[in-house]
């Protein structure tokens, strides 16, 4: 099956930082999301397609999979967290407010890990048409 125009392929590496001053390559998110003409993620469009907006975490070799998931909270708590494993909690890394986002190359976003409960700045290196 292919996927509708909409969904972008993104990627994110991890932005300058104390520990890393010129960012990594090698930390980061590659994810799979349905943005709009603006470059928002589209809420409507993921619930139709949800199973194929799939995340890879690659932490310096060790990669984890999931999905991006939408949590329900009405327009001012609702939130967009990347999910591991569908049943315990403790393992989401939520986006801080992805809803409001524009995901273009070059563009900030921060994450809260699920580790270290640290958050964490990624700069996004490429938005392209996921196949």
């Amino acid at each position: 099956m292919s996927l509708p125009h909409e969904f972008k392929r993104i990627r994110l590496n991890l932005a300058r930082s104390k520990e890393f001053p010129s960012g990594s390559e090698r930390h980061g998110y590659e994810f799979v999301a349905p943005l709009d003409a603006k470059g928002h993620i589209d809420p409507k469009l993921w619930q139709q397609h949800r199973e194929h907006c799939g995340v890879r975490r690659f932490w310096a070799g060790d990669d984890e999979t999931g999905h991006l998931v939408h949590k329900p909270g009405g327009a001012e708590h609702a939130r967009w967290v990347f999910q591991y494993d569908p049943a315990p909690e403790d393992d989401d890394e939520a986006g801080y407010r992805f809803g409001s986002h524009v995901f273009a190359p070059g563009e900030y976003v921060s994450i809260r890990d699920h580790d270290d409960d640290e958050i964490h700045t990624f700069r996004m290196a490429s938005v392209e048409t996921a196949q």
